[in-house]
């Protein structure tokens, strides 16, 4: 009795497990059939390459013998009959496929194809749909409009004003002990090749500042918490020059001339004039680069054909540049270079203004930062960001198929709850784990559903790494402090685990996006 028992018992749970496994196998197949169901419905062209290419790759198999051929195409009429019968509600497209199968035969056997015509109707009917995505890509990445050509003016208009800006500060700085500028460099979306719908129009620049001679920088972190949201102090220090005096320079050193001789010669230390203490303060700073500005703008070429007026701002250099009916915004931001690399520590965090707020903000920096000593200096990797796009942008099949990416999802598909810097990140991280030669027009709806699964796996997991801390796949000419790379990678979904709300609502939200998103390619 116990043995018929514990049979009897084996053979319900095989049959439990069975149930089991068919329902999985049942949820993939519908899962499939619904997203060949899916693709049916937005395409509906074919590119006649892929025909092309298997037509000369046949041309290696002309010892196939004839009877063979037959054969052949018997065994690919029958699979074409056994998928039309699993085809529902849909002859026209069945007739059109099995049209279309007999035309690719037909020309195999006119190259003498043996064994380009060896595999199943089955396949190159899938091959044809997949070619037929293709250039409903094509088609679709046509229709997408890129970043305005305003905006690209606008970036030549404010680079070339910051060359001539450079020379200017660098001459009038010269004998003095003030902070040397050196060549501004443009961040933010405008500079990266594309622009959310939310961008307020402001070109933004940072403007590295190093030391004058006789002084130092040294950056001491004065923040705690994540370390996407730190901030530092520069704390100033002066260092002997008499050295060079001796070498011919005119240069009176700090430590070893008397107050006497200074005053004389009217020289002050960087420490007595834009320092609160021993640090470097960003608002003094704020007000010396404005009338620097101020005092070089009748010297810049640039001055005789624009009209400029300054905004107020307490923690940058804010400008509008007007010419007739044209306008432009620009803000110079201010920082100090860490060491040799692309990150800094700016006067404002520039991410912290391009905006998008939403239910998903994954800035690498906060989203309202209050910096309310002036002595702090947040950190930005906005440099080391706009370099990769560039680096990207020269590697490229298609030079803005990526850009074109971030348009549909901050601009055609905006409000659907996730920020631009979320998208940013997505695509950054892709444009590291999908080769670049991949990235061509007739991708491009693949990399949109791309985009999306990954978004979606970040959900899942609740965890978004940070593009640059501790990112392995950062390529190496993006130039980082030793102790960045050797990090753990900063999780930007951390709230999503700590939020069960949170994590409900941005799994709604991710619903709504990606029928949003099937929706604009079934009207394509």
């Amino acid at each position: 009795m116990k043995a018929g028992n514990s049979d009897v018992v084996n053979e319900e749970v095989d049959n439990v497990e069975g149930m089991e496994e068919y329902a999985e196998v049942k949820k993939e197949q519908e899962s499939c059939d619904a997203s060949e169901q899916r693709n049916s419905d937005w395409t509906g062209q074919e590119d006649n390459r892929c025909s092309g290419n298997e037509g000369d790759r046949s041309g290696f198999a002309e010892e196939e013998t004839e009877e063979e051929n037959k054969e052949v195409i018997k065994e690919d009429d029958n699979a074409r009959k056994k998928d039309a019968v699993n085809v529902e509600g849909n002859e026209n497209e069945d007739r059109k496929k099995d049209e279309q199968g007999s035309v690719a035969c037909s020309e195999k056997e006119g190259s003498g194809g043996g064994k380009a015509g060896s595999s199943s109707g089955g396949i190159e009917e899938r091959e044809d749909t997949r070619d037929a995505e293709n250039t409903q890509g094509i088609l679709l990445v046509d229709c997408i409009q890129g970043p305005m050509k305003d905006v690209e003016r606008g970036c030549s208009v404010t680079a070339e004003l910051m060359e001539s800006f450079t020379r200017v500060f660098v001459d009038s700085v010269s004998n003095s002990f003030y902070p040397v500028p050196e060549e501004a460099i443009g961040v933010g979306s405008a500079f990266e090749g594309w622009s959310p719908c939310e961008w307020d129009g402001v070109y933004r620049v940072v403007v590295p500042l190093n030391p004058p001679p006789g002084h130092t920088f040294h950056l001491e972190l004065s923040s705690a918490g994540q370390m996407a949201a730190r901030t530092f102090s520069v704390r100033v220090e002066l260092v002997c020059t008499c050295r060079r005096e001796q070498l011919g320079e005119k240069l009176l050193c700090l430590l070893h001339h008397s107050q006497e001789e200074l005053w004389q010669e009217q020289k002050r230390s960087l420490l007595e004039t834009l320092c609160t203490g021993s640090y470097l303060d960003v608002e003094k700073t704020c007000r010396w680069f404005h009338q620097l500005v101020r005092s070089s703008w009748l010297r810049v070429p640039q001055s005789y054909s624009w009209h400029l007026v300054f905004q107020p701002c307490s923690r940058s250099c804010r400008f509008q540049l007007s010419r007739g009916k044209k306008s432009l915004t620009v803000e110079m931001l201010f920082g100090v270079r860490q060491g040799d690399s692309d990150i800094f520590v700016v006067s404002q965090p520039p991410e912290a203004q391009e905006g998008g707020s939403s239910i998903l903000v994954s800035s690498s920096q906060p989203a309202e930062a209050n910096f309310t000593a002036s002595t702090a200096w947040p950190e930005t990797y906005a440099v080391a960001e706009v370099k990769f796009f560039q680096r990207v942008a020269r590697q490229v099949p298609c030079e803005c198929l990526h850009l074109k990416c971030l348009q549909v999802f901050t601009c055609i598909l905006r409000g659907t709850g996730f920020s631009s810097s979320t998208w940013k990140t997505v695509v950054m991280h892709l444009l590291t784990i999908v080769p670049l030669s991949r990235w061509s027009r007739r991708e491009f709806v693949v990399h949109l559903w791309d985009m999306v699964a990954y978004l979606g796996c970040c959900l899942q997991f609740k965890r978004l790494d940070h593009f640059v801390l501790g990112n392995e796949r950062l390529p190496a000419e993006i130039s980082l402090p030793p102790a960045m790379r050797r990090v753990e990678p900063l999780n930007l979904f951390e709230h999503l685990a700590r939020d069960p709300a949170a994590h409900s609502a941005a799994m709604q939200a991710y619903d709504h996006l990606q029928f949003r998103l099937w929706t604009l390619l079934s009207g394509h």
